[in-house]
């Protein structure tokens, strides 16, 4: 399988580059990631779900997918690759379209609703920070505070994470169902053929940094911004 063979590969990446050389060190920063990456891959599911099933879709209620237990939403395997080769993915929420009322606009709303609930959360957790870095003395000076500031960091920037990636105008990614509704993409003949291969593109654009590309630049731009806005 492709994806096998992309994670396969960015995991001896990783490897080389000396990520797991020192393995105390590694678990640790893991642990302290790992709030960041249940809640965000979570919520970004939840959020599909509820609103497909609000705009009158009963499949994600029914699959059990309006619900925020993380363990709806995980895919372990995913969520170990996640882990160990810095790539990974949770369970997509299925929807049924047929039963919009406005489709076009109601599948919009569907795919942005994730990527939404994430940049959602990095805003919440920054007024929180907010909150600690200047009312909560106590508990920054004590053992917990600088672990608890390195988690909600962590949940900040891996919000910011999964919702410009998430952005990426390419298949099977929210950004290019957004596209696909604004530009109505479907009735163009390569769309399709499009859309089949689009997970093979996806997989070569991570394996050769491109994605990197995008998202540090932009990640930073917004972190900033929010630092600037709401921490101080």
């Amino acid at each position: 399988m492709p994806i096998v063979i992309v994670v396969g590969a960015m995991f001896v990446l990783n490897l080389l580059e000396g990520r797991f050389t020192n393995l105390s060190e590694w678990f640790i920063s893991e642990l302290l990631v790992l709030p960041g990456i249940i809640i965000g891959l979570s919520f970004h599911e939840f959020a599909h779900g509820f609103v497909s099933w609000k705009l009158g879709d009963p499949t994600p209620k029914l699959q059990g997918r309006v619900t925020l237990n993380p363990a709806a939403h995980i895919d372990l395997f995913g969520f170990i690759c996640l882990l160990f080769a810095g790539f990974g993915w949770g369970k997509p929420v299925q929807i049924d379209p047929r039963y919009y009322k406005h489709r076009r606009r109601d599948e919009m709303m569907v795919a942005l609703a994730g990527v939404v609930m994430n940049f959602l959360i990095a805003v919440v957790t920054c007024f929180i920070m907010h909150l600690l870095l200047y009312h909560g003395s106590s508990i920054l000076n004590s053992s917990a505070g600088e672990p608890l500031i390195d988690i909600l960091q962590n949940i900040v920037l891996i919000n910011l994470v999964l919702m410009i990636f998430n952005l990426i105008p390419v298949p099977p990614l929210d950004g290019f169902n957004v596209i696909t509704q604004i530009f109505r993409l479907e009735r163009f003949d390569w769309y399709y053929p499009l859309y089949q291969n689009g997970m093979f593109i996806l997989l070569a654009l991570i394996l050769f940094n491109v994605t990197d590309m995008i998202l540090n630049p932009a990640i930073s731009w917004v972190y900033n911004l929010l630092l600037t806005n709401i921490i101080y």
